[in-house]
């Protein structure tokens, strides 16, 4: 399918940050797009503002309304039962998922390929702002708003793309990337995958797919030596990175001026001093992907250490939302117990001196019940932890399974249990020093409230 003689799209779950950016795509190549979601967001008013044509009700009227459809595009997310899916699957439109799409696309580039449980779309963001800073007008698909460019889209003039690779539905196995970044393989979707032993399968099978001539950069420790002994033997380049460790070596990882200062060497440059504006020894790694994904793209070295410090950060990834004397309040995407001890490290080294009070919305119920422990654990590193209803997203309730679940294996007794109805009456009460709130879910509906509510305080 040639993607340019689109003139009319349709996207079922058009609010999603993945479909967005497509949804972008397609109407800055001249498509006139049209759309479904559940419910309206700020991403979907945008979409709107842009001139998109989008609507809440799972109704096939709006189909006809919309006219001849080229292509529909849906995400794996959207029920099987979903009325519009089906009007289409059962008439023969061409219908693809948004990760054949994106591999579509990206293919008649040279890609850039984030992937990994954690550090994807702060990766990836930061890739696009770096290779577009340092000389290299990349196109991007990331998976948050970056606050560099405005947008999970931005299309440049160079034959780059950056892409996040998502691991969910196996989705990253429609890309062919000449560089992939892996930061991380922490089992995660074992709704999807099994065990944790399918995930690292799959990441591998993503990783034998980097072109010929291509090149893989790693985080150093990671199982993957027989997966990369056979890329050297096949041609293809293998870089690792760390903190004290690997090829591209992040060192002297410290706090200096609320901004975490580090050193970066391989046996081509040394940088002394970085600096980043993004806490936490897990926002470091992610940086000193960034760079080496930046460097093996041909991005210009003498630029990188001023767009490195000029990142702004990417929406809901530890981002402050209101900082006075008395309070400070941070809110993040962490959905995963190695996401939460990250941010929750982050806040600790940022304001050793401070209670963190945590509010944390579990999202999935099979994703509470595979990792109950790993989430108990990691909520141990608060002071103070206040835990939402897990949000189902798309599943059904699982007998047993509840927030109250992870408050009865933490060893840190100063837990609350509450509604989002009732979190805001919770909050009043609270001594608040440095307040997050962390989830996937619809937690991010309470940012303007609870922002109202510590700023008048």
């Amino acid at each position: 399918m040639n993607f340019d003689d689109i003139k009319r799209i349709y996207f079922i779950g058009i609010g999603g940050i993945g479909m967005s950016a497509l949804a972008r795509y397609f109407k800055k190549h001249g498509a006139d797009v049209h759309g479904y979601d559940r419910s309206e967001s700020d991403l979907t008013r945008a979409l709107a503002a842009e001139g998109m044509h989008i609507h809440y009700d799972d109704d096939v009227k709006f189909i006809s309304a919309a006219g001849r459809i080229d292509l529909v595009v849906f995400t794996p997310a959207v029920p099987k039962d979903h009325k519009e899916l089906n009007w289409f699957l059962e008439r023969g439109y061409p219908v693809k998922k948004r990760a054949e799409v994106l591999g579509i696309i990206s293919r008649a580039k040279r890609c850039v390929a984030i992937a990994g449980t954690h550090g994807k779309t702060t990766t990836s963001t930061m890739t696009a702002h770096l290779l577009r800073a340092c000389g290299v007008d990349a196109t991007a698909f990331v998976g948050g708003i970056s606050l560099n460019l405005g947008s999970n889209f931005v299309e440049g003039a160079s034959d780059w793309v950056v892409v996040e690779a998502d691991e969910y539905d196996r989705s990253f196995l429609h890309l062919h990337p000449e560089v992939a970044v892996l930061n991380s393989l922490d089992p995660d979707h074992l709704d999807i995958y099994g065990t944790p032993e399918a995930v690292v399968e799959s990441y591998k099978q993503f990783i034998r797919q980097i072109k010929p001539g291509g090149k893989l950069i790693y985080r150093h420790g990671l199982p993957l030596d027989d997966v990369a002994a056979e890329l050297v033997a096949s041609g293809r380049h293998v870089f690792t990175f760390g903190i004290e460790e690997g090829y591209y070596e992040a060192y002297n990882v410290h706090v200096a001026d609320g901004q975490m200062a580090f050193g970066l060497k391989t046996s081509i440059v040394d940088w002394s001093d970085l600096r980043l504006n993004y806490p936490g020894l897990h926002n470091v790694l992610n940086a000193t992907a960034a760079i080496a994904a930046t460097l093996v793209a041909g991005g210009f070295t003498p630029e990188l250490p001023v767009a490195l410090a000029d990142f702004k950060g990417v929406k809901r990834r530890f981002e402050t939302i209101f900082k006075n004397e008395k309070t400070v309040y941070v809110d993040d995407y962490a959905h995963h117990p190695a996401e939460l001890e990250a941010v929750i490290a982050a806040a600790k080294m940022l304001y050793p001196t401070r209670k963190v009070t945590g509010i944390f919305q579990p999202h999935l119920y099979t994703r509470t019940r595979d990792f109950a422990e790993g989430f108990a654990a990691a909520l141990d590193g608060l002071d103070e932890c206040i835990l939402l209803d897990i949000y189902p997203a798309r599943e059904l309730p699982i007998p047993g399974v509840t927030s109250a679940m992870i408050a009865g294996l933490m060893k840190n007794k100063n837990v609350t249990l509450t509604s989002k109805a009732d979190l805001l009456n919770a909050l009043k009460t609270k001594n608040l020093e440095v307040l997050m709130t962390m989830g996937a879910g619809d937690i991010d509906t309470m940012i303007e409230p609870i922002k109202s509510l510590v700023s008048h305080r």
